[in-house]
């Protein structure tokens, strides 16, 4: 049994002066990673940067849509498909609506699997960033 001050029941280390070398190892410190830089152009490739499906979507505003959804643990519906105008898409959602009903959907791309259009689509990322032409 302990009585009294002073003990402690881990070692007390000298920090954060000390670099380790009075316990006779050498301790190295990695050095900062460093800001990348948008890689290589491959020709006839898009940028992986800009090639996100968000992007894509935007470049197709104003056309029809057909967004095929699954929704894990719902009783009710496990998948849905929506079919519709796309208005806007962001980095987290899709929102389409819908001509005949007049009907605007708000959905979020955690449940996207995939897109069909009936259509030619747009995937000239030119109007998005400033590279030079291909």
């Amino acid at each position: 049994m302990f009585q009294g001050g002073g003990y402690q029941p881990y070692p007390t280390y000298p920090f954060p002066a000390q670099s380790g070398q009075q316990f006779g190892m050498q301790m190295q410190v990695p050095p900062f990673p460093q800001q990348q830089t948008p890689s290589q152009q491959i020709p006839g490739m898009l940028p992986m940067e800009e090639s996100y499906i968000e992007n894509i979507l935007r470049l197709n505003r104003g056309k029809v849509a057909t967004v095929y959804m699954t929704f894990e643990n719902n009783r009710e519906w496990n998948a849905k498909i929506f079919k519709g105008v796309i208005e806007a898409a962001g980095r987290d959602h899709i929102i389409l609506s819908d001509p005949q009903t007049g009907m605007r959907y708000l959905l979020l791309m955690v449940y996207l699997d995939y897109i069909t259009f009936d259509e030619e689509l747009n995937y000239d990322i030119q109007g998005l960033v400033s590279y030079p032409p291909r």
